[in-house]
């Protein structure tokens, strides 16, 4: 999943050769899982049919302020465009346009919308070399990216007169990768590394059977799919989980035991800011495994285990640069039994859930927190989705992080 899903994205186009390449713009952005609507100026349906961008966009396009159907009259709300909008791209962006953008000209509506617009706005210029190069050409350039409007430069190569120079306008693949990178960029946890457990673990017992709980995962899910919202390069590592998740900042790993989580785990924790361990790790496995299937023969079957590897306190103990949280599921002594694992563990920020509370815990859709940090702090939160609860721990952790 792109950075730019769910995102509502508005694409201007205006009366240049270039045009042609809008259509595969809206593309991408479709693609992306964004969604689009087209305002094009009356002139540059010449160079691109409105049918061609409203198929490919899924939405009318508008480009005049009335349109008429038989003997009804509707009106394209500038106002309502601008602010449906979570950006603006225009592209191309002529010369002609351009200076009108920088000049605050409103004669069409394409520049109605512009003008009203509160969302971050893209343009990409698309001329010819010469009127690429002349100084007014400049001086509306330098306005616009004076007025907080963020240009995608023009590349060099064979343009529609046959000349060769700059004023191409960008192929639509780096206008996409250029947008994506500038929000990504703007975002909290950009360049950081987050690693996020999630999940059950399964002891095995014989090739048929095993140890596990009700973990579904769906927690740990959660908390990966917000801190790559948030711009982060996501390391998700899961136990059996039905969960699933498609984003492009969150590479899944798969493990089943306890003993596989921390290997796994120990693999990346060195690059790693923040480590959010949310899996529920079985805390003992068989101590020794059948390798055939046992077979029912007895009243009764004793087996012995012993402990797991605790994957929390090994991360507390080389801890360096690393945000360390955890999880903590309790029936009885919540608060004073967190607090002793918060500081035996070294942990920065404990998440405490308890099983007393309905609605939380393992297999809900909802789940109802209580943090602590290492000052022994404690914020309470109410029953929320675990969507919700995913958005307050980050919120902590950002306050934690940047205090």
């Amino acid at each position: 999943m792109s950075i730019l899903s769910g995102k509502k994205i508005l694409v201007g186009i205006t009366a240049g050769i270039a045009a042609y390449k809008s259509a595969h713009i809206v593309r991408y952005f479709i693609k992306a899982g964004a969604q689009v609507k087209v305002v094009m100026t009356p002139a540059s349906k010449d160079f691109i049919t409105p049918l061609t961008l409203s198929t490919l966009s899924k939405n009318p396009v508008a480009s005049t302020f009335y349109d008429k159907e038989e003997e009804n009259e509707l009106w394209n709300n500038h106002v309502e465009l601008a602010l449906w909008a979570d950006l603006m791209i225009i592209a191309p962006a002529t010369a002609n346009t351009l200076s009108k953008m920088s000049n605050g000209t409103c004669d069409n509506l394409l520049l109605a919308t512009y003008l009203s617009a509160k969302c971050p706005v893209y343009f990409a210029p698309a001329m010819d070399l010469d009127m690429y190069q002349h100084p007014s050409t400049k001086k509306s350039m330098d306005a616009l990216i004076s007025f907080g409007n963020k240009m995608i430069p023009a590349t060099s190569g064979e343009l529609a007169s046959g000349l060769i120079g700059k004023g191409r306008m960008a192929e639509p693949e780096d206008i996409i990768a250029f947008i994506e990178k500038d929000i990504l960029s703007s975002l909290p946890l950009y360049g950081k590394k987050v690693l996020i457990t999630a999940g059950p673990t399964y002891e095995a017992i014989d090739p048929v059977r095993f140890i596990g709980n009700h973990s579904s995962g769906k927690m740990g899910f959660e908390l990966a799919k917000q801190a790559a919202n948030l711009g982060a390069e996501v390391i998700l590592i899961t136990g059996v989980s039905n969960e699933t998740v498609s984003h492009a900042l969150i590479k899944r790993i798969d493990v089943v035991s306890a003993q596989e989580m921390y290997n796994a785990v120990h693999l990346y924790y060195k690059d790693i800011a923040i480590a959010i361990l949310s899996a529920a790790v079985a805390d003992y496995k068989p101590k020794h495994v059948a390798a055939q299937k046992i077979k029912k023969k007895d009243a009764t079957l004793t087996i012995e285990l012993e402990k797991t590897k605790d994957i929390l306190a090994s991360l507390g103990a080389q801890k360096k640069h690393q945000f360390l949280v955890g999880f903590a599921l309790e029936t009885n002594n919540a608060l004073e039994n967190s607090k002793g694992k918060l500081k035996r563990k070294n942990l920065d920020l404990i998440v405490l859930n308890s099983l007393q509370d309905k609605g939380a815990g393992f297999k809900t859709a909802t789940n109802k927190i209580t943090l602590i940090d290492k000052l022994e702090n404690i914020s309470e939160f109410s029953l929320k989705s675990k969507t919700e609860v995913a958005k307050d721990i980050f919120n902590e952790i950002l306050k934690q992080i940047n205090a």
